[in-house]
């Protein structure tokens, strides 16, 4: 069920960021040290967490999923981290789009973790017959 739950969630929030990506990677630039260094990064987000939430979802293809799911969530834990945590900024998340009103943190930060864990889960989980 957890697995379904954070592989769902990956998908819909992918949806979300897709819907204007314009608006996305502008509200992304702002925080991700990545997409900061290359914006071309902040158009590919939306696309990599989808098709890593769609192939986890699925449960195939691991060699794909789970490489891109570590990748984006451990950059955007960093990159969370550093700007609500350390450089202490208050910026708005583009965890659920462009047009959010929702406060950088907490639930990017959880977003972000949950990709982390899912990736790690897909690699250690016993395999089932």
């Amino acid at each position: 069920t957890a697995e379904w739950f954070v592989a769902i969630a990956m998908c819909l929030l992918a949806l979300q960021k897709l819907k204007d990506v314009e608006s996305f990677s502008t509200m992304f630039l702002n925080y991700d040290l990545l997409a900061k260094r290359w914006v071309r990064y902040a158009y590919l987000y939306p696309f990599g967490e989808g098709l890593a939430g769609l192939l986890m979802a699925a449960n195939t293809l691991m060699w794909i999923s789970v490489p891109i799911a570590l990748f984006i969530g451990t950059v955007g834990t960093a990159s969370v981290f550093k700007a609500v945590y350390i450089d202490k900024r208050e910026l708005k998340c583009a965890c659920v789009g462009g047009d959010s009103n929702v406060p950088l943190g907490f639930v990017s930060l959880t977003e972000n973790l949950m990709m982390v864990g899912m990736a790690i889960w897909m690699v250690v989980k016993p395999m089932s017959t």
